[in-house]
């Protein structure tokens, strides 16, 4: 994984090179906030370690300027040790904030902790069910089963995530029925429109709707969603 460091303190930027070259990153640096711009454009590294107080542009600019085009975990190094210092650098868009003086192996383990994050979040952004039979992707709204896309109305894929998205929860109707109201669709507590939805999608993504894989019926109870999620995706 490629990290980019940002700190006009030479031997700080030798002494974090040391320490996370150890564990099997790819380090590359920067001295000022516009050499930064260049290589978060250029390198597009998974993290960057950014320190607040370069020589021409600000940190802070540095991270609203980068905010505006990539969402790269950002980790703040900084001398400010203010509340507020620290809260505005979180408001920013960095991920986490560490104040100097600071120990390296605390900088390798909060690297480490933000890019498990971001693995974690990476994982729910495709969801693969039964041996890819049923794949949700949620980043780009895109469903497809057995390898082809099926299209599906909005009303659909709400319902279809919300299930997929908590395997063998039972929902009611009335619960249901939030989840799309939450979308700004409207129905007046009209229970029984799910039902409607709910054999809508059962047609485009079961193999037989009589005894559905995935969206199956708990009798007197509602809807729960029966699909096996597959093991790459299951949280480690």
């Amino acid at each position: 994984m490629k990290i980019l460091l940002v700190d006009d303190e030479r031997r700080i930027v030798e002494v974090l090179e040391a320490y996370l070259e150890r564990e099997g990153y790819e380090i590359h640096s920067a001295d000022n906030g516009l050499d930064a711009l260049k290589k978060a454009k250029s390198i597009k590294p998974d993290l960057i370690i950014l320190d607040l107080m370069l020589p021409d542009i600000s940190g802070e600019e540095v991270c609203r300027l980068v905010r505006k085009e990539s969402d790269v975990p950002i980790l703040m190094l900084t001398a400010k040790s203010a509340e507020d210092d620290r809260i505005n650098g979180i408001v920013m868009g960095a991920d986490d904030y560490l104040t100097k003086p600071f120990s390296p192996r605390e900088v390798v383990v909060r690297v480490q902790a933000i890019l498990r994050r971001v693995k974690k979040a990476e994982k729910v952004q495709l969801l693969e069910f039964n041996g890819k039979k049923l794949v949700i992707d949620i980043i780009k709204k895109e469903v497809r089963v057995n390898d082809k896309y099926v299209t599906l109305t909005p009303i659909e894929y709400k319902l279809l995530t919300n299930l997929a998205e908590n395997p063998g929860r039972v929902y009611s109707r009335m619960d249901l029925l939030e989840k799309i109201q939450d979308e700004g669709m409207y129905y007046e507590g009209y229970e029984r429109s799910v039902d409607t939805h709910i054999k809508n999608l059962r047609k485009k993504i079961e193999q037989d709707t009589r005894q559905p894989d995935f969206i199956v019926t708990v009798f007197g109870m509602g809807y729960k969603f029966g699909g096996v999620l597959d093991a790459a995706n299951t949280p480690v």
